[in-house]
């Protein structure tokens, strides 16, 4: 059952968001060759906490980490550690926050240093897709528009759209209905109504779209090796049209202006 969120339910989701975005901005600036994934992973919990929240990930299901930090080939669920970052990484880091009982989610895929033109292409790509995803949040879409819209930007710019792992509604909960694949067909699935609060997340593979899962448990690859990127956003269904709870990409747009 998908629940609807009520407007004063969506602004203690977006407190949890505003957390989750500073956390984010400063992970990113931290993100630098000699710098372990472990110690952005203190950073982060410490961070969270010091703004009156809690990791999301730390513990849920097992997991031992405040924040997913997955590099190069791996797609999601790094478990942070003594990995390194080295000059020409990637690395995506995704950040869960309960503020009050409310949970938000996002993620961002960063390059270390200089990195090559395919993995350039890959992060705006992936990031593209999480825009023109976002665009079809809106009362009337139906799930299939999200999904669509994904694969469209991905498969049209050579790149796979990961199909065993999706989005997901968020709200008192880390995963709520209903689930959210980033391919399919527009006008099929649920349609999309006002106070449905969503974690939408292109996850993108340079190669092919299979993936295996390590040894741990929770970090996940692309099978070929190829190059992998991942980008979310938590997003509210509103009657003025979709409303980014986790507005990491504010920090761009004041770069530019």
């Amino acid at each position: 059952m998908i629940v609807r969120k009520s407007p004063e339910e969506v602004e203690k989701i977006a407190a949890a968001g505003r957390v989750l975005t500073r956390c984010l901005w400063m992970l990113q600036r931290k993100a630098r060759a000699g710098v372990t994934t472990g110690e952005l992973d203190d950073a982060a919990e410490k961070f969270i906490r010091s703004q009156g929240g809690e990791p999301a990930f730390k513990g849920y299901r097992g997991f031992p980490g405040s924040i997913c930090a997955s590099p190069n080939s791996m797609v999601v669920h790094g478990i942070p550690g003594p990995y390194e970052l080295a000059r020409g990484d990637i690395l995506s880091l995704d950040v869960g926050v309960i503020l009050d009982g409310w949970v938000a989610d996002a993620a961002i895929t960063v390059p270390v240093g200089n990195v090559t033109p395919v993995a350039k292409r890959l992060l705006a790509t992936t990031r593209g897709a999480l825009f023109d995803a976002v665009e079809q949040c809106v009362p009337g879409s139906h799930l299939g528009d999200i999904g669509h819209a994904v694969q469209r930007r991905v498969e049209g710019d050579g790149f796979s759209v990961v199909r065993a792992l999706v989005g997901h509604g968020i709200g008192r909960d880390m995963h709520e209905d209903p689930q959210i694949p980033n391919y399919g067909d527009p006008g099929t699935g649920p349609e999309l109504a006002e106070g449905m609060v969503l974690a939408v997340e292109p996850m993108v593979n340079v190669g092919t779209h299979p993936i295996r899962v390590a040894n741990d448990n929770w970090s996940v690859y692309s099978q070929d090796g190829s190059l992998a990127a991942h980008f979310e956003h938590t997003v509210a269904i509103t009657a003025e049209g979709p409303r980014i709870l986790t507005p990491w990409h504010e920090q761009e747009a004041a770069k530019a202006a």
